[in-house]
């Protein structure tokens, strides 16, 4: 039975002007950049510029109605801005070959069969980015007859991987770091007596080499210490990553271009905090399409109606665009104030012990703002000081407490480690007991618990694979 009953809710809805403000919000500078790029391209009513700008073209339009006999070449100037001008490219252009073409040359210089080329272009492209090949070769025979309609064995997959194991960069095709080290030692031309150890430390003691326990490889392999050590050179040597080292976008190891959200300057010992107004240009709604709604406004006819919605939808569209990106500054700038206020000493000289313990919900509640808005503020975004460039987030840390009961900023007590690894003996490194001890020698009030989630935090390994011979 149908029974229809009337109900109040209280719902929260977020206006399209506040969705939009959110998005824009997670988005870095040069991000944001390209998203107004895309915005104007698709929203016709929306173009660059101020209001002024535009009441100066509307004045140049009325003079030059009025001056016919002026010739063209008066009637127009560069209205280049210096801003503009002076603006960064952050998009660049490479001439390399990229991993997987580099690959397919090398294959072009094999004397293979039609079928055979198919298939080791298939493998190359099953390789991931860093040169492995991570597949087992029962999915690669399915999936070749699914996408290829060809029948294949595991031998003929296995062959043809041992070719493309011979490319450069050396290590191509290895399903494991294991192999990746040994195909990279079978390679070299000279096989000296270190090379010969290091081939039959990682093929007989590998596990024993990757948890660093020397004197089993030692009784093992049946060779000296100082042998050990000497093998163990030619294999530190090796990449590990042969896909990472031709410099392609495909690989994770990429030099990224960091582009300041904020640039912080000291003038007469007061902090000068400012957006790079140079990357996001001024928006403003074309007038001529409010004309034109004004005008179809009047008409009756159903496509002057459906002309009017269309342009009404636009103008509605541009105008909560224009505010969102307002409110995206304001919220920006309300929260890194509200940073530089509680990090006024930090930021005076950059001195990191001067670094107070700071959580995100420190400036929620300094700014009024919600934890969620602050997160997207503080993450991907980048300020540049005149002590250097440093990500929001670097400023945030957890806070500790010392035996006098001052509280300090976790990042002191991970500077400490930092520094300890790496000045210490690594023939016998510092156990996190040890490190425990030095630390409260130090004034720190921490426990061995606390230590090893540093230490992991910086991914720093546990003592034992930090020993070396």
């Amino acid at each position: 039975m149908l029974k229809q009953t009337l109900q109040q809710k209280m719902l929260q809805k977020l206006s399209p002007m506040q969705i939009q403000t959110i998005k824009l919000l997670e988005l870095p500078t040069v991000q944001l950049e390209q998203r107004i790029k895309k915005e104007l391209e698709e929203n016709p009513v929306l173009e660059e510029g101020s209001d002024k700008e535009e009441e100066d073209v509307q004045i140049q339009q009325a003079q030059n109605e009025q001056e016919d006999a002026t010739p063209d070449y008066r009637l127009y100037a560069n209205t280049t801005s210096s801003a503009k001008e002076m603006k960064p490219e952050y998009a660049t252009v490479s001439s390399k070959e990229t991993f997987y073409q580099q690959l397919e040359g090398q294959l072009g210089f094999r004397r293979l069969s039609q079928r055979q080329h198919t298939i080791a272009l298939f493998i190359i492209g099953s390789l991931d980015g860093d040169g492995y090949l991570r597949r087992n070769t029962n999915a690669i025979v399915d999936d070749i007859a699914f996408r290829l309609n060809m029948t294949v064995t595991k031998k003929e997959i296995t062959n043809l991987l041992a070719i493309i194991q011979e490319f450069e960069p050396s290590g191509v095709g290895a399903r494991n770091l294991q192999e990746c080290l040994l195909i990279q030692l079978h390679a070299k031309k000279h096989h000296t007596v270190a090379v010969k150890n290091a081939i039959r430390v990682l093929d007989e003691c590998f596990d024993a080499f990757a948890k660093k326990h020397y004197d089993k490889i030692i009784i093992k392999v049946n060779i000296g210490e100082e042998e050990l050590k000497a093998a163990i050179e030619e294999i530190v040597r090796l990449n590990p990553r042969p896909g990472g080292s031709l410099g392609d976008s495909n690989y994770q190891e990429q030099a990224q271009q960091v582009a300041p959200d904020f640039l912080l300057e000291m003038e007469n010992g007061e902090f000068q905090l400012s957006l790079p107004r140079y990357m996001i240009p001024e928006l403003r709604i074309n007038n001529s399409y409010t004309s034109m709604l004004k005008k179809t406004d009047k008409l009756r006819t159903a496509d002057k109606r459906a002309t009017a919605l269309f342009v009404k939808q636009k103008m509605d569209a541009a105008k909560w665009f224009i505010e969102a990106v307002k409110q995206r500054q304001q919220t920006m700038t309300t929260t890194m104030n509200a940073i530089l206020d509680y990090q006024r000493e930090y930021f005076q000289e950059g001195d990191e012990s001067k670094l107070r313990p700071m959580v995100l919900k420190t400036i929620a509640e300094r700014t009024g703002q919600d934890i969620s808005t602050v997160s997207r503020v503080v993450n991907g975004k980048y300020i540049q000081t005149h002590f250097g460039i440093y990500p929001l987030k670097h400023f945030f840390s957890e806070g500790a407490k010392t035996e006098s009961g001052q509280e300090v900023s976790t990042r002191e007590i991970k500077n400490v480690i930092v520094a300890c690894t790496e000045s210490e003996d690594k023939k016998k490194p510092y156990t996190d007991e040890q490190l425990v001890g030095i630390l409260r020698q130090k004034g720190f009030k921490v426990v061995r618990r606390t230590v090893a989630k540093y230490r992991e935090q910086l991914n720093i390994p546990v003592a034992r694979l930090r020993k070396e011979l």
